[in-house]
């Protein structure tokens, strides 16, 4: 339980940590955010069963220090410890060959450094019904708020993802599955 851990590690003196992604109460980022924020120095391992880059992309951006998927936990768990014991970054293999593969496929923005999205739910609402075609019109009424809240959220939206019109807005919505 995330809470729980955060409770604990303001009793107990530890330098490493080892959290699954999907923990109840706070999952595993969230939590490694909140660790970070208090212990910057503390290592904390991720052990998941999650494949998907945008976990390990979430949980690099969140400050961990490793990335271990539970199917290789057997033969990779003490080279992870090690690694990050030493100051190093560890991802298991299998996944970090799929992830660099996959991004060099499919960057569209090579060059750009990750940014962890901040989008606010109801950004995403205005960001889902733009990619669908809606006016702001159309949105503002669907959403019940005025025109200009919706040009306010489009703006959010197209400066927190350096993004410069609406054909951007249209394929991030799709890359990032909103459409």
């Amino acid at each position: 339980d995330g809470l729980d851990l955060l409770g604990i590690l303001k009793k107990q003196d530890a330098d490493m940590v080892i959290l699954d992604i999907s923990m109840p109460n706070l999952r595993g980022i969230e939590a490694a955010v909140e660790i970070k924020k208090s212990r910057p120095k503390m290592k904390i391992l991720i052990l998941t069963m999650h494949k998907d880059s945008e976990y390990l992309r979430g949980a690099m951006a969140a400050g961990v220090n490793g990335y271990l998927l539970k199917e290789n936990a057997d033969s990779e768990l003490f080279a992870a410890i090690t690694r990050i014991r030493q100051g190093k970054t560890f991802v298991s293999p299998s996944l970090a060959e799929e992830f660099i593969e996959g991004w060099s496929r499919n960057c569209d923005n090579a060059g750009e450094p990750f940014r962890k999205e901040q989008l606010t739910n109801r950004e995403k609402q205005v960001l889902k019904l733009i990619g669908e075609g809606h006016t702001s019109r159309e949105i503002a009424d669907l959403l019940c708020i005025s025109i200009r809240t919706v040009e306010r959220h489009r703006a959010n939206i197209m400066e927190e993802l350096n993004l410069r019109n609406t054909a951007d807005l249209v394929k991030y919505a799709i890359r990032k599955g909103y459409l």
